[in-house]
């Protein structure tokens, strides 16, 4: 590249710079916040440096030849402020993995889907490519060797390039001397978490990035166990391992060359139809079957279930696969265990990591994300366009997202209860109302069958602290122990194994085994009812972003999933069968999924009702480059000084009292962000009784924010229910409105 064509990227980046730390001086007069100041600083000195390091790089000629030309096309069209995202710094694991945007608009998208990984376009250290996919996943490979790891298994969901992708990491891993088992086609993230267990393999990828936009792509790590890597060892990978490799550890070796008892495809019975098995179809493990088989064994009546088809009324079933993975392998498990009437959304079922039905403008890009209201709309409208019986036909829709590890149900509303709705006839059942259900039908079916749930004092759930505590209730009403764990289900796992190991349990107090200390403990907030030694079965690991699991007992080794146990990460396949199940028991009953919550859990004395409000900062997508890195800071910083406020007391919230507040601070993304940066988030509790309560707190998986509401109201009654419910839901959007606005995030942003 020519010394000319640097100085002019080196001039523009400054000036763009300055040019916009001359607006922030305007926008705020006398010092910069430190958000803004640190941040600035970060790019003034990383980009250039990145950017000359990247088009320098003799060794992506071997890989990725047109990456030099991608930055020199961004450098001669002045696009400065993609040039500065792009090399701003690189994308850090998460609490799954890494994930990041493949690009900066939607043309870039579309070349990259048209001509593969190694398409020309801008890519920097910053956004998810194939030299930031190889280079991790050289750190991964060594990683493994020196542990002594010599299997992997690769898969890839709906997302564009997944397949190319895909592809080139296994190369790598073979020219690292693994053995490597590869989906033939877009499998769910579940399917792979059983595979490496099930397979006796060592560690499991996934391509995907999740519910997140089309514009994202990444990769989801699990170990040996299939969950995901416990703390210590994702650190030990990135800071022993990622960090320190360099382009040329990259090494391939294609999928033809390699040793015939080092390769081997995953998917079906047969072959799949224009699949190219680089003349390798005789090693395909069928692991749809071997997934399936193991799953059934989880239906609390599997005759019931089974015999549907010969009963009167067998549940009406609605898949949306939300363009994902789970578009065949959903619709199969429902279709074996013995649900015979399942309609797909037919508009929304084509495998496409564009997701045609979600919105793409600029600034405005949705998420196929189950979990919201607006996605299951688009859902609803698709399906009703397509069914002219379509609302009367249906009992209950489900969705799972584009790799099928979170699921949600739509439901039918009572005509009495609509208007909390805003006069809808449906809508989107929470995840945490959902994972009550499942949790209620299991135990119910024990109360049925003997009189009491069987052994209750060895059973357990775990939960994340965002998620609802409808669950903590019902649980303890039953005499199940229960332990909170921070957000990921890499942390409840954690939880659940130290049950298994029968590591003491500490009684927490906001997370602090020292109330002295400010750090929160690594992986655990609270814990009830758990005695040492007592508690041995894991009934339900569950978290509000439409995750859910069942662990099971201590398993026969460190590489095995739980005894009677499921996946130990979430799975939306499995959770799609166990609602199906639990809706048409409904059925059988003469009543609904909705009406079952109401007259079974919430008017329950013991329980009562539970408000979960949940919005994400931004609605859709992250915060965007650097201004989105100062805007994010400056939001949190504000929170933190409503905090102090309210420690000294006397605030309201919407008329709420704030009667006490805490902060969750692990230390764990310190580095990456500012230190006592508050990972897990900040609480202000409404109630004496800490049933109440709002919750902040950043993502663990992207460069956004959340706000979590919890509200509880004791005394209910079939007179007074949908009126409960209308009064929470306003003041739950008061809430928030209020914080909002004293921390400076407003929702027209």
């Amino acid at each position: 590249m020519s010394a000319d064509l640097l100085a002019k990227a080196e001039a523009g980046v400054s000036r763009y710079l300055d040019d916009y730390e001359k607006k922030l001086r305007e926008e705020c007069p006398g010092e910069l916040p430190p958000s803004a100041r640190g941040n600035l600083e970060k790019a003034r000195n990383n980009v250039m440096p990145n950017l000359k390091a990247w088009l320098e790089d003799e060794h992506c000629a071997r890989f990725s030849p047109q990456i030099p030309g991608g930055i020199r096309d961004a450098i001669e069209q002045e696009r400065w402020d993609e040039i500065i995202d792009a090399f701003l710094q690189e994308i850090s694991f998460g609490t799954a993995g890494i994930r990041g945007r493949m690009a900066f608009d939607k043309a870039s998208i579309l070349k990259m889907k048209d001509e593969g990984p190694g398409a020309r376009i801008l890519k920097g250290p910053a956004t998810l490519n194939d030299k930031v996919l190889l280079l991790k996943s050289v750190g991964v490979a060594k990683f493994m060797i020196d542990r002594g790891m010599n299997k992997i298994v690769i898969g890839y969901d709906s997302r564009v390039n997944g397949p190319g992708f895909s592809q080139l990491i296994t190369q790598l891993f073979l020219a690292y001397g693994l053995t490597v088992y590869l989906f033939d086609e877009a499998c769910p993230y579940p399917e792979v978490t059983f595979s490496v267990p099930n397979l006796r393999a060592d560690v499991g990828i996934l391509i995907s990035a999740s519910h997140n936009d089309y514009r994202y792509n990444g990769y989801k790590l699990s170990c040996g166990n299939g969950s995901q890597f416990s703390l210590e060892d994702r650190k030990t990978i990135v800071n022993d391992y990622i960090n320190k490799v360099t382009s040329a550890d990259i090494q391939l070796q294609p999928i033809e060359e390699a040793a015939p008892d080092r390769f081997w495809w995953l998917g079906g019975s047969a072959p799949v139809e224009g699949v190219d098995y680089h003349g390798r179809e005789d090693k395909l493990i069928d692991m749809h079957s071997r997934h399936i088989n193991h799953m059934k064994q989880f239906l609390v009546d599997e005759a019931f279930v089974k015999n549907q088809k010969h009963a009167g009324a067998p549940l009406h079933m609605v898949y949306c696969a939300f363009h994902g993975a789970g578009r065949k392998a959903v619709p199969r498990v429902l279709g074996e265990v013995g649900f015979p009437e399942i309609r797909k959304v037919m508009k929304l079922d084509a495998l496409d990591g564009m997701f045609p039905c979600f919105n793409s403008e600029p600034g405005q890009e949705q998420q196929p994300d189950p979990g919201d209201l607006r996605a299951a709309e688009i859902a609803m409208n698709a399906y009703l366009a397509e069914n002219a019986d379509g609302f009367e036909w249906m009992d209950v829709l489900i969705g799972t997202d584009p790799d099928a590890d979170r699921v949600a149900p739509v439901v039918k509303i009572p005509a009495a209860q609509r208007e909390v709705f805003d006069g809808r006839d449906w809508t989107l059942m929470p995840a945490d109302d959902a994972w009550a259900i499942l949790i209620w039908h299991r135990l119910q079916k024990q109360i049925e069958e003997h009189g009491s749930v069987k052994n209750a004092d060895e059973l357990f759930i775990t939960l994340s602290h965002t998620t609802s505590d409808v669950l903590t209730k019902l649980a303890l009403k039953h005499g199940v122990g229960v332990m909170k764990s921070w957000v990921g289900f890499a942390m409840l796992a954690m939880c659940v194994n130290e049950v298994w190991q029968g590591n003491p349990i500490p009684n927490l107090t906001d997370g602090r085994p020292d109330p002295n200390d400010p750090h929160c403990h690594p992986f655990m907030l609270e814990t009830r009812d758990m005695k040492t030694g007592q508690r041995k079965f894991n009934l339900a690991n569950m978290e509000q972003s439409c995750g859910f699991s069942i662990l099971g007992g201590t398993p026969k080794d460190a590489v095995s999933m739980g005894e009677g146990g499921h996946v130990r990460d979430k799975d939306g396949v499995f959770a799609a069968m166990l609602l199906a199940e639990a809706a048409a028991y409904a059925k059988s009953k003469g009543t609904d999924l909705f009406r079952l919550l109401d007259e079974e859990i919430f008017l329950d004395p013991d329980i009562g009702y539970f408000l979960n409000y949940y919005e994400p900062d931004p609605l859709d997508g992250e915060y965007d480059g650097i201004k989105g890195y100062i805007k994010k800071r400056e939001v949190i910083e504000a929170m933190l000084a409503l905090h102090k406020e309210c420690e000294k007391g006397g605030v309201t919230l919407a008329g709420l009292p704030v009667k006490s507040t805490a902060i969750y601070w692990t230390g764990k993304y310190d580095a990456a962000n500012f230190p006592g940066f508050p990972d897990e988030g900040v609480r202000f509790f409404f109630d004496d009784d800490r049933w109440s309560y709002f919750t902040f707190r950043p993502s663990g998986t992207s460069n956004a924010l959340r706000f979590h509401l919890q509200l509880h109201e004791p005394n209910v009654t079939r007179d007074n229910l949908a009126s409960v419910k209308l009064a929470l839901k306003k003041k739950a959007y008061d809430v928030v409105s209020e914080i909002r606005e004293r921390v400076g995030a407003l929702r027209e942003r």
